[in-house]
């Protein structure tokens, strides 16, 4: 085991190497000079070639793009994730700053998409051909087919708009006001979900309808066992496998999701941090904020591999 996680760790870090490799050069490719549309607000409107140039010197944008890019790197590994352009400060201070808002809503909706998909998906199994199967199947459907954005929009006009049942924007943290930060999360988090429970649902019904057809689950049957005996002994952990696998992908979704829920609901986390530094060219905001999802993404997939260990003991790490 401890040599498939080193190995593992490795081929992860040969990944998040060539993530910062494409994201650099993807970024250079842009259009436009970050300079330029920074000095063309307010009081640098009007700045001089010898002020454009020290600019560009504080930036480190006067040097090639090898050597801005093994300069980036390397104060990766010193902690220095280097300074934004247009908020004048260090980009590991942003991010100190909003990134907590991001995991809160992600790893909230991501464990409530976990435990009711999974939840729905089983109950879809076992009852095969009821209503209650069709009815959550049709919805699973339609949870799938929806865009995020417009959910969100949605849930604005009438849960805040016509009801004026909870907040139209914003975020505030539980440990400072734990009823209004719970008020303002309910809709950012459900547009999170939606296509979390949806897909999980549906791999759930599938991969448990499999399971059930297996001659142990008869056996079990015929042995007199009950119905809960049957699901939480014998049918959830060997139809978990694919369902783990999903919400290992699921994670890449619910953070990459985070960039439109909250530019919708005006949350200030790491996605619309990271949309207003791609419109405005913030090179450096932008690297290290995907470099910090694809880091998250590559340890959520190391930790599915490992589950299955748990999940069917037949599997073996060699």
């Amino acid at each position: 085991m401890t040599t498939y996680i080193i190995r593992r760790l490795l081929q992860g870090l040969v990944v998040l190497i060539l993530v910062t490799l494409f994201i650099f050069f993807i970024m250079k490719l842009l259009p436009g000079d970050p300079l330029q549309l920074f000095v063309g607000q307010g009081d640098t409107a009007n700045a001089t070639p010898e002020e454009l140039a020290k600019l560009r010197h504080e930036f480190g944008l006067d040097k090639s793009l090898p050597l801005q890019y093994l300069n980036w790197l390397g104060g990766i590994f010193h902690g220095d994730l280097g300074k934004s352009i247009f908020y004048r400060e260090d980009v590991a201070s942003l991010i100190k700053r909003r990134l907590p808002v991001t995991v809160h809503l992600g790893a909230v909706s991501l464990i409530i998409s976990s435990v009711l998909g999974i939840t729905f998906g089983v109950i879809c199994a076992f009852k095969r051909g009821k209503w209650i199967d069709t009815v959550l199947t049709v919805l699973a459907n339609i949870g799938i087919t929806v865009p995020s954005f417009w959910l969100g929009i949605l849930l604005i006009y009438l849960l805040a708009l016509k009801l004026d049942l909870l907040p139209v924007y914003g975020y505030t943290s539980p440990f400072k006001d734990f009823w209004l930060g719970t008020r303002q999360a309910i809709m950012p988090i459900a547009c999170l979900c939606l296509f979390s429970i949806a897909s999980l649902t549906r791999q759930t019904r599938s991969s448990t309808l499999e399971v059930t057809r297996q001659d142990y689950i008869r056996t079990a049957w015929s042995k007199g066992l009950t119905e809960r005996v049957i699901i939480m002994k014998h049918a959830i952990k060997n139809a978990l496998i694919p369902v783990i696998t999903q919400i290992g992908l699921q994670v890449s979704v619910v953070f990459g999701g985070a960039v439109l829920i909250e530019t919708v609901f005006n949350i200030s986390g790491m996605g619309k941090l990271m949309a207003e530094a791609v419109f405005g060219h913030d090179y450096q905001i932008v690297q290290s904020g995907i470099l910090i999802v694809a880091t998250v993404v590559v340890l959520a997939n190391l930790l599915v591999d490992i589950s299955y260990g748990w999940l069917d003991p037949r599997i073996r790490y060699n």
